[in-house]
């Protein structure tokens, strides 16, 4: 079965804007390729688009509907696709991460996925109330594959102090968080710094978020309860990142942060 056969419209928007996206280009007899020009895209990533491999951007769901002339049709769907949460962004996101070679991470909440320790991720899946844990274990810890590869990508870690001085699963289990926060935190790729409590109001609190930088792109995503958004609109992606270096101008220095982390773990005996 092709990409296109395994469309299924009723599950997903993004299916529905794709098998669209192809509707109206046949019923205009125009080609994939014309189509690409039109868009100002390769023929190849039109094939994408059509196939569910890539997603339709707002700006080019906007230029369809003037070309076209189909009263906002496209400009709709994309915007209620990114509205709404794909089961698939997550799986999406993860893939990417596997494959960034830079990383910039925002947590308000809990310690990043990428440097848990198993006891932290156990401490969280059992306070969540989720079933098969080990399953979840397993899969949360495969992600950590990113830290086995031979070249690490550059990551930026901003914490919010929450984040480092809430104690999971008890004092022994962040004590072992903490230590081994502080152990990755000695690779010359990746940096934590903590946003202090005393800055007050900042533009973090709205949520935890992180950019990725793969082939040359840039891609967000960015958590919510019940699941999460993959931004890959180039004019989106940039406010994440103009709102990550306001985080940065609130964080402390790294050896200051590295400092408030031993603090902390000492604190927890």
């Amino acid at each position: 079965m092709s990409a296109r056969e395994s469309l299924d419209p009723a599950s997903s928007i993004w299916h529905l804007i794709a098998v669209q996206l192809r509707r109206h280009r046949e019923e205009r007899n125009i080609s994939g390729a014309a189509l690409a020009r039109i868009l100002d895209l390769d023929r190849s990533s039109v094939s994408r688009l059509e196939s569910g491999g890539m997603k339709l951007q707002l700006k080019h769901a906007k230029i369809l509907d003037r070309e076209w002339q189909t009263d906002g049709l496209f400009t709709y769907l994309v915007g209620y696709a990114i509205a709404g949460h794909d089961a698939e962004w997550f799986k999406a996101h993860a893939e990417m991460e596997l494959r960034a070679y830079e990383l910039r991470i925002w947590e308000l909440s809990w310690v990043p996925g990428l440097f848990q320790t198993e006891a932290y991720m156990r401490a969280m899946f059992e306070e969540a109330g989720l079933e098969d844990i080990d399953s979840h274990l397993a899969w949360r810890m495969k992600r950590h594959e990113v830290l086995d590869r031979k070249r690490l990508p550059v990551m930026r870690v901003f914490l919010d102090q929450g984040v480092i001085d809430q104690p999971v699963g008890g004092p022994g289990v962040m004590r072992a968080q903490l230590a081994s926060i502080l152990d990755r935190a000695q690779h010359p790729n990746i940096t934590f710094r903590v946003v202090p409590r005393a800055v007050g109001a900042h533009m973090g609190r709205d949520g935890s978020f992180k950019i990725m930088t793969v082939g040359g792109a840039e891609v967000a995503y960015t958590e919510a309860c019940g699941g999460g958004r993959l931004v890959t609109d180039p004019a989106e992606v940039l406010a994440f990142r103009l709102r990550f270096d306001r985080i940065s101008d609130r964080a402390l220095p790294v050896d200051a942060s590295i400092e408030l982390i031993k603090r902390v773990m000492e604190e927890l005996w």
